[in-house]
């Protein structure tokens, strides 16, 4: 059976095709009483619009371009893009959503992708490319944003806040020796966890210590943190804050591998509060970031864009989750 179209609405209406199509976008010039006929009508004939008719009559293809750093980050792929998906759902937008694997040259070429495919507004996660998004002629919402400027609306969590309430936790367990693991690939929030961390300690007036610092040359999150555990053992710590959960598991590997026992041997404080490591044993003690509600947010912010509203920069405040990974010394 084949789709009715506006001419077969017309010869049963009685009308032009012109006057349908107006009746079926809404359009003011049309009677209210026609413009009910026809839109009745259109449904019981099972009238289904061409989605490319309408992007070039509104300029709008209802569709937003998202693109992440990593599938296998589950803040990422998870919590923020559905909280996208929720808000983009009840807006009637559909989102495309592109891997850059982390990668700048692929993440340009996912950008010239939505340029062509003219979607409405693009989102970008963990972001390193500030500049080249600045060029672009449509809304551009950077979330966790790793490259310092004032390029675009942004939302971000509160990095600095959240690594000093970490190290101060274990403070006030009595550590002195805190170690920090961080993160080379995520420069902004690398910075601001780390400049949390000595915060803290220099507000407690407990030395900074190099050694008791390591930035393993690695990606892979779970090798980072194996990695800046055997880097820091050397200095005693009793306590290490990791720049995030998957680094924590890969840390608390590498304990299990050498016999360390956690907490009685050494305090571990992470930072996301993925799902899984509430199911670790010991369940692990972190920085809570409110992941979902980052995505509602950014894409209300398109929302507003696309409505020629201007919205404010978001920084959103993140908890302390004291779970069997931190004691007292």
């Amino acid at each position: 059976m084949s789709k009715s179209t506006i001419y077969d609405i017309a010869k049963v209406a009685g009308v032009s095709p012109s006057t349908v199509s107006r009746a079926l976008q809404d359009h003011p010039r049309i009677g209210t009483e026609t413009k009910a006929r026809i839109q009745t009508l259109a449904k019981s004939m099972g009238y289904i619009p061409s989605a490319v008719a309408q992007s070039l009559i509104t300029n709008k293809t209802w569709t937003i371009g998202i693109v992440i750093t990593t599938v296998a980050d589950p803040v990422v792929a998870h919590n923020i893009v559905d909280g996208i998906e929720r808000v983009a759902y009840d807006a009637g937008y559909n989102v495309f959503l592109s891997n850059s694997r982390n990668d700048p040259q692929r993440e340009l070429a996912v950008i010239e992708t939505f340029q062509r495919r003219r979607v409405d507004a693009i989102i970008t996660i963990a972001s390193e490319l500030g500049k080249a998004y600045s060029q672009l002629d449509r809304p551009i919402i950077m979330v966790e944003h790793q490259e310092y400027g004032n390029y675009h609306h942004t939302v971000s969590t509160d990095s600095l806040g959240g690594a000093i309430a970490a190290v101060n936790h274990l403070i006030a367990l009595g550590h002195q020796r805190i170690g920090y693991v961080g993160a080379i690939d995520r420069p902004v929030s690398n910075t601001e966890r780390l400049n949390g961390y000595k915060t803290a300690l220099e507000q407690a007036q407990i030395p900074v210590l190099p050694e008791l610092i390591s930035l393993p040359n690695t990606d892979n999150d779970y090798e980072r943190g194996q990695m800046g555990l055997a880097e820091i053992l050397t200095a005693k710590p009793t306590a290490i804050f990791c720049y995030n959960d998957r680094t924590t598991m890969g840390l608390m590997k590498g304990c299990e591998q050498l016999q360390i026992s956690i907490p009685q041997h050494l305090s571990i404080v992470g930072f996301d509060d993925i799902e899984t490591v509430s199911y670790l044993r010991p369940a692990l003690t972190t920085i809570r970031q409110p992941r979902v509600r980052m995505g509602q947010i950014a894409m209300q912010m398109a929302l507003d864009l696309l409505a020629e509203k201007i919205p404010e920069n978001c920084i959103l405040p993140v908890e302390l989750i004291v779970r069997q990974t931190t004691a007292r010394i």
